[in-house]
């Protein structure tokens, strides 16, 4: 180790005023994005209207903000659950029902804007503190031991010494002081500035960056956990996009890494009440709301239409070659939790009816489901339950070497579309939700835009696995751990020991909830959600193996490929919030962000910034957006 002199000298922020600049006792405050000096209007006087096209956090927040505001907002959303990857639905078992999710998710203290709308709506006591945070390894491939992170209020660097005294690993980092490379990546950790980070480091992959003289100690236990957290491989990730998410995360975050979890699951705790508010305010919120078309004329866009209802509708859909699973003699469309198989005359959605998972083909021609054991025939017929329902068919209406089209065996001719118009529109998808919406652009579009869109990447698989069991375990970790090391699983969440519902399930019957989640699985080493499910348990017994004598009662899975992807050279052609088509905005993670931000809160500040840019338009005041801070910043 080093003398903390030396440490602050080399980093350039060597002397008694960064000292008493920096010191733990005064912590900074976060810093001002967006704040008008000028005391505008904060309500409309002139009736305007919003539609907001997907109903994740991002086309929340924006919708909040909006109708708050005095905005007629349609909010949009193609799927029966509101929320997006926040989203919960019922499920049953036996005689017990339940509330699933996509995944755990922790909720920050340094979530500013996030947090504002929960200290807004009131609703804090619905969030319960997870106390603190821990990393564990996997013996077979490291010799570390675990880390654990707990609430702190000190900011950069001494929240490196904070760490330094925690960690049972400090010997281990690999810092050499002799090393100018060792040396270049502190500084560019604690001179964290955008653009500027991006600008140098945006053309390097994570694993390309750690190879021109990374510590190994402190990539293998903190940069590598941290880069899958992203939801993105680190041969497919920027190095500067995880240095601007290690920096929101730790060095540049004044409130340590402790964070809360919901007291019941996220749709009741956080979706629920913004949509109520929404309500409140006469927005319109639309459930399964298909978009057929979206009017484009003299660089606005004048109406969309869309179909309500099931999937039963005769709006044309593109879905990618599998060329993983195709072989000789069938050819498979899709990924994850949407795969479909071409038959002799149309193609078949392998979708099960009873929960979601993706049925597999077994060697007699039949098709199983892996969650719960569904059956269907060679021709998707039920055989067995749970499922009620047939597997649903497709016609091809177009296909090429890479895509087909398909559209629903079932479609109507001439279902009556519905035709919205409004003075803006934002569209706050997911990146296969903008890449979809763009084809339906009817009128000519922008081609710069188009571009942007189109080379926007998606994220390796992800896919979270929840198992009831019998018994109970002994456990000494955070409630919601990081794993690192293994094939598959990069956390472990005890869902018996966080939210209500299952707290009061193992008290009543001495059994136990887990969770545990691929953040950025390879699709090659894991083709099928049976081979998913076999390795989850397989790993989750070595993790916790007082559970390979406990009887497994239920099993959930989730498998998703639609998380943004922020690969190399990707940051300076992102869309913008604001778009060169007057009366367009965009949100999601996958837009250009101006500041420092990640997964809810990046979603969350996207959909306010794009509400702020339409406050501007109107002469009212914008909200006023928080960050952390960049750089080295003198007190």
């Amino acid at each position: 180790m080093f003398s903390r002199r030396t440490f602050l000298k080399v980093l350039g922020i060597g002397g008694l005023g960064s000292l008493i600049a920096y010191s733990r006792f005064r912590k900074p405050s976060p810093s001002f994005y967006q704040q008008d000096s000028l005391i505008l209007p904060y309500g409309l006087t002139n009736p305007k209207s919003v539609v907001v096209i997907g109903a994740g956090l991002a086309g929340l927040a924006c919708a909040y903000e909006l109708s708050s505001r005095g905005f007629a907002v349609t909010l949009l959303e193609k799927s029966t659950n509101l929320g997006g990857k926040i989203a919960s639905w019922k499920i049953n078992i036996g005689d017990n029902s339940f509330k699933m999710e996509h995944g755990f998710h922790g909720f920050f203290p340094h979530y500013y804007n996030l947090n504002k709308i929960v200290s807004e709506l009131n609703i804090e006591n619905n969030f319960r503190s997870l106390g603190f945070y821990s990393v564990l390894f996997s013996e077979e491939k490291y010799n570390y031991k675990p880390e654990n992170f707990y609430p702190s209020h000190s900011a950069f660097p001494w929240n490196i010494m904070d760490l330094a005294v925690w960690s049972d690993n400090r010997f281990d980092w690999g810092i050499n002081i002799s090393k100018l490379s060792h040396w270049q990546v502190f500084k560019e950790i604690a001179g964290f500035k955008m653009p500027d980070s991006f600008q140098r480091l945006d053309h390097l992959s994570v694993i390309d960056w750690s190879k021109i003289g990374f510590p190994q100690g402190l990539y293998d236990l903190y940069f590598l956990p941290f880069a899958r957290s992203t939801l993105n491989a680190p041969d497919t990730l920027s190095a500067g996009e995880l240095l601007q998410f290690f920096h929101f995360y730790f060095f540049g975050n004044p409130e340590g890494l402790a964070f809360n979890g919901t007291r019941d699951d996220m749709g009741s705790s956080l979706v629920e009440p913004i949509i109520t508010n929404i309500k409140k305010n006469q927005g319109n919120v639309i459930k399964k709301a298909h978009i057929s078309n979206i009017i484009f004329q003299k660089n606005t866009i004048t109406s969309i239409n869309y179909q309500q209802g099931s999937e039963v509708i005769n709006i044309p859909f593109k879905v990618k070659k599998n060329k993983i699973l195709c072989s000789s003699n069938e050819t498979y469309y899709g990924d994850s939790d949407r795969l479909f198989l071409e038959t002799d005359e149309t193609v078949m959605g392998l979708t099960c009816t009873h929960q979601g998972c993706t049925v597999k083909k077994q060697e007699n021609g039949t098709f199983l489901c892996p969650c719960h054991g569904a059956v269907y025939d060679k021709n998707g017929k039920v055989i067995k339950g749970p499922a009620k329902q047939d597997l649903a068919h497709y016609k091809i209406v177009e296909k090429d070497d890479n895509f087909v089209e398909l559209v629903s065996q079932e479609a109507e001719e001439n279902i009556n579309n519905k035709i919205l118009k409004a003075d803006y529109y934002v569209i706050a998808t997911d990146v296969p939700g903008i890449r979809h919406l763009w084809t339906k652009i009817e009128g000519g579009n922008n081609d710069i835009l188009t571009q942007k869109i189109e080379q926007l990447a998606v994220a390796d698989p992800f896919a979270v696995a929840r198992f009831w069991f019998d018994q109970n375990f002994e456990w000494e970790h955070s409630n919601f751990t990081s794993l690192s090391g293994y094939d598959l699983t990069d956390s472990i969440a005890l869902y018996h020991r966080i939210q209500t519902q299952f707290i009061e399930w193992s008290k009543k019957t001495g059994g136990s909830v887990v969770e545990l989640h691929a953040y950025c699985y390879k699709e090659k080493d894991f083709p099928t959600q049976e081979i998913l499910l076999q390795t989850f348990e397989k790993e989750l017994y070595e993790v916790v193996p007082q559970l390979s004598k406990a009887n497994l009662l239920h099993k959930e899975l989730v498998n998703q490929k639609n998380f943004s992807g922020y690969p190399p050279n990707s940051y300076e052609n992102r869309p913008d919030t604001v778009t060169d088509i007057d009366n367009l905005f965009f949100a999601g993670d996958w837009v250009k962000m101006p500041f420092p931000c990640g997964l809810m809160e990046r979603a969350v500040s996207s959909g306010l910034l794009a509400a702020n840019a339409i406050l501007e338009k109107e002469g009212l005041q914008r909200r006023t957006l928080l960050t952390v801070n960049q750089g080295i910043r003198l007190i």
